[in-house]
């Protein structure tokens, strides 16, 4: 048979030939519209969208394009304002990706559509019916179903407007539970009759509402008086005469398939002998952001949205893996309200292979197909449903994929259609492997709702992870709330890995570099640096700590000199991982001096993201909140001080959980931006030397949408291959030998800083701006102050030029070292308030990163 294309010939020619119906309207109806004949006694025409991606393959680009462009104009009607209200409701099952891809245009509105799939356990939040479809009630299952109790503007999504009673019924049945003064009707084709329209602006009327309508196309449909009765006659014609065209094959089991995977099929659909498929059937694993929903059944936040986004090219590029690579046209089937998922992998695919990508998905529309160039539905696979539905078992159908010359299909399912319907010698996969060489499967999980009186979260995350199973450390020196990434692969080379995030706008939180490996040379430089600074931060660590202890009675409301409430006491938690070690030599200098054993935990805060949510709900959950100390190693420019209580405010807003005190307690605070430090001096802490083999064998965090679901810990990997080089315990060891020799100097230093003002001046802030002028950068987020923060920009960034404070002396003999290394060169200054400063390269900044988190791009 033929291509269903149509040689520029309309595709509603032969309907409108034999019915006399007619498109009158816009010039763009023929283009955006097909017709064909429903197997339906309520309607008889079809209004088949050449646009939609549900009975027309489609390229994607085009499908998503006229969905987003519509949300864009719904998003300039409303205004910004108003448009951060909105809400976006799409129906069952033709529209869902429709309205989807709308909800994408407006950018900041939550998306929701009607199902016909009852989930067990979640309520519906309202309901309505569509009186002339073949499955007419539809349900609301918001699992948050504040989502439509909002006096916002509410977006109603469908294909087409034939009557416009869907909308009616919608709207009265929200407007009556749920008031609101503004609805915005969004199609792709109005095709109303007058009437109809009058009706609908009569009952915007009389709820005292606005009503507008955005729609690509207008225009109506002129029927005949007996169009539903010829219609029927139609049908039956055709179908009493199918079995002559339409014949039972036997279908080949796939290469490599057990025997009875596929057995005979009847399919509805011209096939040539010598065209049909090899029939190969494989899984693609997609690897699913954990957390995200498949759809909008549920609903679907710009959060999901954004999550989305960052997973989207990593799954493409999974799928491309597994095509063949010869194939030159290619299906990405979805599966009835399963249409934006995938939609969206179907338009990554689209970017990255060289083959012409198609995008349709699976109905329950039961369409008369006909093989003629001037008909819409061409061909039709008939195959049993396998999401077990609410109405019971029944056909479902596929449109115009027998015969379309694809080399390949991608099923796209969620894991509740993944069932053995699915897989049954008449199911759809054998359907699909009867006409083409390979079918890919792809299943996205099905995403249920946490019923909204669950108990609380924070007991349902697990235990922190000890040592050493995970880490080289004792296990009662920390735990780590965190999760084990060891077995996935994130690694890249600097540049390679740098080049990424600044071309795609990547966080640098989703990969990680390389561990560095020190050269004989540098190691060298380590060892001698803590042989000679080891006292040096012995004496810090005891004075931050002296400082907590005598300070936390007050944070909790006890007057100084009263006694403290039993049990009651500070609650390390270091910012992993430059924090763990500090928090280690706190945690050991209260047991040297005060026989204390102080809790330690170690989370995780990534800039432009914050502070480890779920890790917060576990520590409120096993300890007062007032009682936790936030540590980290030192100050740079207070990138993540102001992150910290960024975040905790956002956290006590949306959790109700208080007592978090944002506050950061360093070892070293050169940039003057905390009030609980061990020093404000500028120099070498060895333990920034190094990277993981100074830290546990941990690696920096990770927070990946693929990978940390939103119930879960960020995530690190345990380097257990590089125990041969790991001097964690070695550092910690050196420093706490010297807890003695400096008890004494600690006890006179802490006491004169709990006397004296300790207001932050953020002197640091002001001189990174100042050198960020002096150099011609113009950007703070490229100049990075102190000796640790100029280490990492030499292990992980691309240097521009290093400045050392002059006569900085050995606590910067590492740091010459790398810069000679790298040949950056080092520029020595006077009247610098840090040790150093490294510069990133203004102009080419793969390695930079800004505030938020994301690459500088210039």
């Amino acid at each position: 048979m033929n291509k269903p294309v149509n040689d520029g010939l309309w595709s509603g020619t032969w309907v409108a030939e034999r019915l006399g119906v007619e498109l009158v309207g816009d010039d763009r109806l023929t283009g955006l519209l097909g017709l064909a004949l429903r197997r339906n006694p309520k309607r008889a025409h079809l209004l088949v969208s050449n646009v939609l991606g549900k009975h027309v393959p489609q390229s994607p680009s085009v499908v998503y394009g006229h969905g987003f462009a519509l949300g864009r104009r719904v998003r300039d009607l409303l205004g910004a304002e108003q448009c951060g209200r909105a809400v976006v409701l799409g129906y069952a099952e033709t529209a869902t990706g429709l309205g989807h891809a709308v909800a994408d245009g407006l950018g900041t509105a939550p998306y929701l559509h009607s199902t016909r799939r009852p989930v067990p356990g979640v309520a519906p939040a309202g309901g309505f019916e569509e009186s002339h479809s073949h499955a007419t009630s539809h349900l609301l299952l918001p699992e948050n179903p504040a989502l439509l109790a909002s006096d916002g503007p509410l977006v109603l999504v469908d294909d087409e407007f034939s009557t416009g009673n869907t909308v009616l019924n919608t709207i009265r049945d929200l407007h009556a539970r749920h008031p609101r003064k503004r609805y915005v009707v969004v199609a792709l084709v109005d095709m109303r009759a007058p009437s109809d329209a009058d009706r609908l602006r009569r009952f915007a009327d009389r709820i005292d509402a606005q009503v507008s309508l955005v729609t690509t196309a207008s225009g109506t449909v002129r029927l005949p008086a007996d169009v539903l009765e010829r219609g029927q006659e139609l049908v039956a014609h055709h179908e009493a005469a199918q079995p002559a065209a339409f014949h039972t094959e036997q279908v080949p089991p796939p290469a490599g398939a057990s025997a009875g995977a596929v057995g005979t099929a009847v399919c509805e659909a011209s096939v040539v002998p010598g065209q049909r498929g090899a029939g190969r059937v494989r899984r693609v694993e997609l690897r699913w952001p954990r957390g995200v929903p498949d759809g909008g059944r549920h609903g679907f936040t710009p959060v999901h949205r954004d999550r989305l986004e960052w997973a989207l090219p990593a799954m493409a590029a999974r799928i491309a893996e597994a095509l063949p690579r010869d194939a030159r046209q290619v299906l990405v089937l979805g599966c009835e309200e399963l249409m934006y998922a995938p939609l969206r992998l179907a338009r990554e695919v689209e970017q990255v292979v060289e083959a012409e990508v198609r995008y349709s998905t699976t109905t329950r529309s039961p369409v008369l197909a006909v093989d003629d160039p001037g008909y819409a539905i061409r061909t039709r696979l008939v195959f049993p449903a396998h999401d077990d539905p609410a109405d019971g078992p029944g056909e479902r159908y596929a449109y115009n994929v027998a015969g379309g010359g694809f080399d390949a299909v991608v099923a796209v399912v969620d894991s509740a259609a993944d069932t053995p319907e699915l897989h049954a010698p008449t199911g759809l996969l054998a359907r699909l492997a009867a006409h083409t060489p390979h079918v890919l499967l792809a299943v996205v999980p099905s995403y249920l709702p946490v019923p909204p009186h669950a108990p609380e979260r924070s007991p349902m995350l697990p235990e922190p992870l000890r040592g050493p199973a995970f880490s080289s450390y004792a296990p009662d020196e920390v735990g780590w709330l965190l999760q084990d990434l060891s077995e996935a692969t994130l690694e890249a080379p600097t540049e390679e890995r740098e080049e990424a995030i600044q071309s795609g706008g990547a966080h640098y939180a989703e990969s990680l570099p390389v561990e560095y490996q020190p050269s004989e040379q540098y190691q060298e430089l380590f060892h001698t640096a803590l042989t000679a600074s080891a006292a040096r931060i012995a004496r810090a660590v005891g004075v931050v700590t002296e400082t907590i202890l005598a300070e936390l009675p007050l944070r909790r409301g006890n007057p100084a000199g009263t006694e403290e409430t039993p049990g009651a006491g500070p609650v390390l938690v270091s910012l992993a991982r430059a924090g763990t070690p500090v928090g280690v030599l706190m945690r050991r200098w209260a047991r040297f001096r005060h026989g204390r054993d102080l809790p330690h935990y170690a989370v995780s805060i990534v800039r432009g993201r914050g502070i480890d949510t779920n890790a917060l709900r576990w520590l409120a959950a096993h300890h007062d909140p007032r009682d936790v100390v936030f540590v980290d190693g030192w100050t740079g420019k207070g990138a993540i001080t102001r992150e910290l209580t960024q975040a905790i405010r956002e956290f006590e807003e949306r959790e109700g959980i208080t007592g978090f005190d944002p506050e950061i307690a360093v070892l070293a605070d050169p940039g003057s931006c905390v009030r609980t430090y061990g020093t404000r001096e500028d120099f070498l802490i060895p333990s920034a030397c190094l990277n993981s083999t100074v830290s546990g064998l941990i690696s920096r965090t990770v927070l990946r949408a693929d990978l940390v679901g939103p119930h879960d810990f960020h995530g690190a990997k345990f380097y257990r291959e590089l125990a041969g080089a790991d001097v964690s315990n070695v550092f910690l060891g050196a420093v706490s030998q010297c807890f003695p020799e400096v008890a004494d100097s600690v006890d006179t230093a802490a006491k004169e800083l709990l006397s004296t003002d300790r207001t932050p001046t953020w002197e640091g802030w002001a001189a990174v701006e100042r050198i960020s002028e002096e150099h011609g950068i113009h950007d703070v987020n490229l100049v990075k102050p102190g000796v640790g923060e100029t280490t990492r920009v030499l292990l992980r960034r691309v240097p521009w030029r290093i400045l050392a404070r002059a006569g900085a002396g050995a606590d910067l003999d590492h740091v010459r070292l790398l810069a000679a290394q790298r040949g950056v060169p080092v520029e020595e200054v006077d009247e610098l308030p840090y040790s150093c400063v490294g510069l990133i390269h203004p102009r080419y900044t793969r390695g930079a990163t800004g505030v938020d988190g994301r690459a500088v791009t210039r």
